[in-house]
């Protein structure tokens, strides 16, 4: 369990910060950055929760921000599991949960006949905000992944969290009777 007494350190003063197993790395190396890009994830999914009324969503976003959190210390241990405090890790059954989610609110919506543009209902453009930022954690976990050695699993469940937060996006928007369709060159 975790236990915070006291929240400012003084450790990071010098642009540094700790990773789990006790390595130190800058606050700008990647690995920071795409945490970082989750942590924004859950806290943008966390916004989009106070508009969406809906019991059933929100319990699946909350569910999805405990996952997020799991992500974000899976990353910030880099290093092998120990023997006997095995390390935090993403697995591939968390993407096929998502995988089922997705299938379950989409089943509800009419088809797409246009791109969507961000907006309708105040929790759609909400969950389209947060998908955006999954997508640019999304890009940095893979150009990580080509650097350093990441769990695959982390990549396949941003990329499934998108598709979900689109789809949940389009159901907050009267089950996408209220989407905001693209229309191309309508103001050219």
């Amino acid at each position: 369990m975790v236990k915070l007494n006291k929240i400012y350190t003084r450790t990071g003063d010098d642009g540094q910060t700790g990773l789990v197993g006790g390595g130190r790395v800058s606050k700008a190396d990647l690995r920071v950055a795409a945490y970082g890009d989750v942590d924004e994830t859950n806290s943008t999914i966390g916004l989009a929760i106070c508009a969406i009324k809906d019991t059933g969503l929100k319990a699946v976003l909350q569910k999805i921000q405990n996952d997020l959190f799991d992500l974000g210390a899976d990353l910030a241990n880099p290093g092998p599991d120990r023997k006997n405090t095995p390390a935090l890790r993403t697995t591939a059954t968390q993407p096929v949960w998502l995988e089922a989610q997705i299938d379950l609110f989409n089943a509800d919506l009419s088809p797409l006949r246009s791109f969507v543009l961000p907006g309708g209902e105040e929790a759609s453009a909400r969950l389209h905000l947060a998908r955006t930022v999954c997508r640019r954690a999304e890009r940095h976990l893979v150009a990580l992944a080509q650097d350093q050695n990441i769990n695959h699993n982390t990549i396949v469940y941003l990329n499934r969290l998108s598709d979900f937060l689109f789809v949940a996006s389009r159901w907050c928007n009267d089950k996408g009777g209220k989407d905001v369709l693209w229309v191309p060159g309508a103001n050219g």
